[in-house]
């Protein structure tokens, strides 16, 4: 370890080693080499955009020791990068995160980014819900860049409700921003929004079975519903309309259970939402069209 001493080796070694070792990579990185420079970074207290051009810097030793141990826990612990660091970035935004809300990585960042338009004007939109919240990211990312918009945070986990509030007092958005704990909708009685966004458990219990060993490091309650991942959605699906306004959408990710779902309501035309930066599985529905369609959900 000794030949180890600038910011580059380190990264270069640690990329090796979860190479060597086959850790998954998907919670916010899709490489060693980036997953292996969050954990250097973070270790040295540098932000993560430090400029390349100082990774030429040499490490004390108590740095060495200190990265060092990070990278190994990566490998012995299988945690998600954003576990270790106890942060992620979401539409530009840096959130808090522990085990027990999901890492933030829906593409439906790139929605909110783009204020939900061509979908709705974002003009319209006064009130938003993040249904299935965990951290909050979705349903905060919205509030800041609809600066007019009043958005409510629901989940059934107070755990995780807990992570999602302290991430509304970090972005200082509580006066635009109630979290609520709710089993779906059962505490939003009498509330209406424009937007609502889900990203809820969908995963069936035999995918879940063979996921990479990073995913059972995450809360299952945000990840699994029943034997075929699709029991939250279609609940969802019947009781959503009496939440929203007549011009009102609803966004839902369901990524790998998306050919599920199809087949489950085949007479259903879903609308699926493609993404500049990549990801799929999500789908909208307009207040009229769920209105049309909640019989058969």
């Amino acid at each position: 370890m000794q030949s180890l001493q600038t910011i580059a080796d380190f990264i270069r070694w640690g990329a090796s080693r979860f190479n060597e070792a086959d850790l998954f990579f998907g919670h916010g990185t899709d490489n060693a080499i980036d997953e292996a420079a969050v954990l250097v970074l973070h270790a040295l207290h540098l932000p993560p955009d430090f400029p390349g051009s100082w990774f030429q810097s040499r490490l004390t030793q108590a740095e060495r020791t200190d990265v060092t141990l990070l990278l190994k826990r990566r490998i012995d612990e299988r945690l998600p990068a954003a576990y270790l660091t106890g942060e992620a970035w979401f539409a530009g935004l840096r959130f808090n995160v522990n085990e027990h809300v999901l890492v933030p990585r829906s593409p439906i960042a790139e929605l909110v980014e783009h204020e939900f338009e061509p979908w709705i004007e974002a003009g319209r939109i006064s009130r938003v819900l993040d249904l299935c919240c965990g951290s909050g990211c979705i349903g905060i990312a919205a509030a800041a860049y609809l600066p007019d918009a009043v958005v409510d945070l629901a989940d059934i986990s107070d755990l995780a409700l807990q992570v999602a509030a302290g991430n509304v007092a970090e972005h200082d958005l509580g006066d635009r921003v109630e979290v609520v704990q709710s089993d779906l909708f059962s505490a939003l009685e009498g509330r209406q929004y424009d937007v609502i966004v889900c990203n809820p458990p969908y995963v069936s219990e035999s995918e879940m079975n063979q996921l990479p060993e990073e995913y059972h490091r995450e809360p299952r309650l945000g990840l699994t519903a029943d034997e075929e991942g699709l029991a939250l959605v279609a609940r969802i699906l019947r009781e959503a309309s009496s939440h929203l306004t007549s011009w009102g959408i609803i966004v839902i990710e369901v990524g790998s259970s998306a050919e599920t779902l199809v087949a489950r309501y085949p007479e259903i035309p879903f609308t699926w939402l493609e993404f500049e930066r990549g990801g799929d599985g999500v789908f909208l529905f307009t207040a009229e069209e769920l209105v049309r369609y909640r019989e058969t959900f």
